[in-house]
């Protein structure tokens, strides 16, 4: 790309057909690195005399369209909304397609965004280049952006040391989490009724203590909530008497202290689960491929609890009317789902080494964290996704390599597969913190930074993953000599650091 280049390149022609037929993509502008952008790319193969009679096309053999990803009238995701042809001049013209939200029915062009009922999303221009490169028009000229994300929205999904695991993403969504190998998993039925709002759905699997059901409650929030069968978002609401500061909530969207676990679970303090050792034997390798299935499934929960507890602490630190965008929703039901597939692809690959999950001891040193910024949204994001989250991101690398040192290979997909994700989770924390703190007119690394004073015990410690860290948005500037004055308990590094889910 050229100084002066209106475009962004997203990714070869080629491998985002053999992907998927739309992506979600997210930018983030290089100049202000608080605004971010989503947009949708939808592909679709040319209906030509060329392609009818045989000629390969090469990198012609695709129709690009880019839209942006959230519908103007209330900012549903439009991810998973509905194409359907309009009737052209040609049989299958795809200029003559639209996409209908599925909230709310809105329909809207593909090719110019218009709506019949008067509403226009954003559409922008898009190129395929000689060398078979996709660009995207930039939202602005202002500064240029950069690409985070490129993500399947089908099940279809990358490839890389990335090929190996990536296909292995895809045989995974729907693992089973039985350790039982002789006979498939019976399927698990829907809640009895049916949540009404997110919110509800939130609860629903924060109570569940079972792992399985976890995560099938997750995937079936996040299908209810992208197809528009679940159009509430809930939360509760402000108590209307004069001076009163209540928030009212149903019982159905209070969620817990404390997310329950099975009965059995061998639970201990952090740093006190025993020696993991250095991944040189298989035993050493499913101690530590279980502590990491212990920090999913409270990632899974960590993720509902923030989208729980969003509306009521949105509105306490704003004083005012206005809920926070639907986009701050779908990107944490985002976070959840990709939480549940990490959890179950390492419960999957402790089966395979003849181990379950739950047969060693576990710490709730997450939870901690999470009660600890209960009270704040900025202080919930601060810790829990650009503390804990972003330690993973140094600690995975290590971690992988380790299990490539000892020639398991399976895990080191499984492991790549849930790094790969984390940036994006990352990313997804700063860009609320960055929203709120907008709102506010505040620096965002101020805000983290004195959260961190506030809430987090110990110095952030190195050796840190300055790239990835990057790439989610966080410079060094947020987190070189940062130490936590919060006292006492193993919140923290004082005494074991934690990476996050």
């Amino acid at each position: 790309m050229t100084v002066n280049d209106p475009f962004v390149a997203i990714g070869s022609a080629d491998k985002l057909r053999q992907k998927s037929a739309r992506h979600h993509i997210t930018l983030r502008n290089r100049t202000n690195t608080n605004r971010y952008h989503s947009l949708l790319l939808f592909s679709f193969p040319k209906v030509q005399k060329e392609a009818q009679s045989g000629v390969d096309l090469g990198i012609n053999a695709s129709q690009f369209y880019c839209m942006e990803a959230v519908c103007p009238h209330l900012g549903a995701p439009l991810e998973n909304a509905s194409i359907y042809d309009v009737e052209g001049e040609e049989e299958e013209d795809i200029e003559d397609a639209v996409i209908v939200c599925p909230w709310h029915e809105y329909d809207f062009s593909l090719s110019t965004g218009e709506s019949s009922t008067g509403l226009k999303a954003c559409v922008f221009a898009v190129e395929v280049r000689s060398d078979g490169q996709v660009w995207v028009q930039q939202p602005s000229n202002e500064g240029g952006w950069d690409v985070i994300e490129v993500r399947p929205v089908s099940e279809a999904q990358t490839q890389g040391r990335e090929v190996h695991a990536k296909e292995l993403h895809t045989a995974m969504q729907n693992v089973s989490l039985d350790h039982s190998a002789d006979a498939p998993d019976a399927p698990l039925p829907d809640p009895e009724p049916l949540p009404k709002t997110l919110v509800e759905w939130a609860v629903l699997v924060l109570n569940t203590p079972e792992p399985r059901e976890k995560v099938h409650y997750t995937r079936l929030a996040a299908r209810a909530f992208r197809s528009g069968q679940c159009r509430i978002i809930g939360g509760g609401r402000r108590d209307s008497s004069e001076n009163s500061t209540r928030w009212l909530r149903k019982e159905s969207e209070t969620p817990p202290a404390v997310p329950p676990r099975l009965s059995d679970a061998k639970v201990v303090r952090p740093g006190q689960e025993g020696r993991r050792g250095k991944g040189g034997s298989e035993r050493s390798r499913i101690a530590m491929l279980h502590s990491l299935a212990n920090i999913e499934q409270w990632a899974i929960d960590l993720a509902w609890d923030i989208i729980a507890r969003a509306p009521e602490l949105y509105a306490k630190a704003k004083e005012g009317n206005s809920p926070l965008p639907v986009q701050f929703f779908s990107d944490f039901v985002k976070v959840a789902e990709d939480e549940a597939k990490h959890f179950s692809l390492l419960q999957n690959r402790l089966h395979q080494m003849g181990a379950r999950f739950g047969d060693l001891p576990v710490h709730h040193g997450l939870w901690d964290s999470a009660t600890e910024t209960m009270h704040s949204l900025d202080a919930r994001l601060s810790i829990i996704h650009l503390v804990h989250e972003a330690r993973g991101l140094d600690a995975n690398p290590l971690t992988i390599k380790k299990f490539d040192n000892a020639g398991d290979k399976d895990s080191v997909e499984v492991l790549t597969i849930i790094h790969l994700d984390e940036v994006t989770h990352v990313s997804a924390g700063h860009r609320w913190l960055t929203y709120l703190c907008d709102e506010t007119e505040q620096s965002p690394i101020e805000v983290f930074r004195k959260n961190v004073g506030r809430h987090f015990a110990g110095k952030l410690k190195g050796p840190f993953n300055a790239n990835d860290r990057s790439k989610a948005g966080l410079t060094r500037e947020w987190y070189e000599d940062l130490v936590g004055e919060k006292a006492g308990g193993p919140i923290g590094v004082a005494r074991s650091e934690i990476p996050g889910g």
